[in-house]
């Protein structure tokens, strides 16, 4: 007998419809059962707490009680512009924020230049383990390691006292030091992967235009850096504008919006609260102006 192979017809469009519908609803489902977790997670704890913060921001101090009561009340807002302690404290960590980002910016170009286009692989090396060894150590280590450096009896102070001079102590100047060293290299490896992505013949084409060094840096390699500079600001302005405990352990009298929220927090929690939203109104402004910049449209 001679056997005949079937050939299965082909499905018609109706079944590949089916079909293909079939796929797309399980594809979903996966999807959904995949990112059920994290969407929990940033719902619940992340945006859930601050939504709860908010709430706590409008509550008052019963004054015969000294307790929280639930209720609305913009005066925990008003308080942050109108008690002169609380404003200059909120512009005190601005600046300081802003002067923070700044300096590290400075210091990030000129360093990751060199070490792109210029240091042999052991320097460029070095200088990649100098940048990160911060990150290396617990924040208190590098905190308490700051406090060493600058406290009266300490290794800045004695390396001074032959010239005598003395070092600075510890005031705002000191803050704004710690503050770089602790989140430099959030603003130095961004600029430098992208100092590292420029052709080395857009150097040789602006020395062969006559331009100096400061001219091709601020002519070619800062509009390319753009947005590293900006992804890296983002971090170091951020994190500087919320810290606490550097102004607590080396900033002496010198007070940020952290310490006014630590102030508060067991004696007027509504007004730690409003001051909370302070940070996050800084830099939410922050990312708008640069935005209207332009400076977001290559991140």
């Amino acid at each position: 007998m001679t056997s005949v192979l079937q050939v299965p017809e082909p499905p018609t469009p109706a079944e590949v419809k089916v079909a293909a519908a079939r796929t797309s609803r399980q594809n979903r489902r996966g999807l959904l059962w995949l990112l059920t977790p994290p969407t929990a997670w940033l719902l619940v704890l992340y945006i859930g707490s601050l939504f709860f913060l908010l709430i706590t921001a409008f509550w008052f101090i019963n004054p015969f009680t000294s307790k929280v009561v639930p209720g609305f009340t913009l005066e925990n807002f008003v308080s942050i512009f109108t008690v002169p302690a609380y404003f200059a404290t909120a512009v005190r960590s601005l600046l300081i924020a802003l002067a923070v980002t700044l300096i590290a910016i400075v210091l990030a170009v000129p360093i990751a230049i060199y070490m792109a286009k210029i240091a042999s692989p052991p320097m460029r090396a070095f200088l990649a383990v100098t940048i990160t060894l911060p990150l290396w150590a617990g924040y208190l280590v590098k905190l308490i390691a700051m406090r060493v450096v600058f406290t009266e009896n300490g290794f800045l102070n004695w390396l001074l006292a032959p010239f005598g001079i003395s070092g600075p102590g510890f005031n705002t100047s000191t803050v704004i030091i710690t503050l770089t060293y602790l989140w430099f290299p959030f603003m130095a490896l961004p600029v430098y992967t992208a100092v590292r992505q420029i052709p080395h013949s857009y150097f040789d084409a602006s020395a062969d235009l006559g331009a100096k060094s400061w001219r091709t840096i601020r002519t070619v390699v800062l509009p390319l850096i753009k947005p590293a500079i900006i992804a890296g600001s983002v971090f170091t302005f951020s994190l500087s504008l919320g810290d606490y405990l550097v102004a607590r352990f080396v900033g002496g009298s010198t007070q940020m919006i952290g310490s006014i929220i630590a102030s508060n927090i067991n004696l007027n929690p509504p007004v730690a609260a409003a001051f909370s939203f302070v940070p996050i109104a800084f830099v939410l402004v922050y990312l708008w102006v640069v935005r209207k910049m332009g400076a977001l449209e290559r991140l």
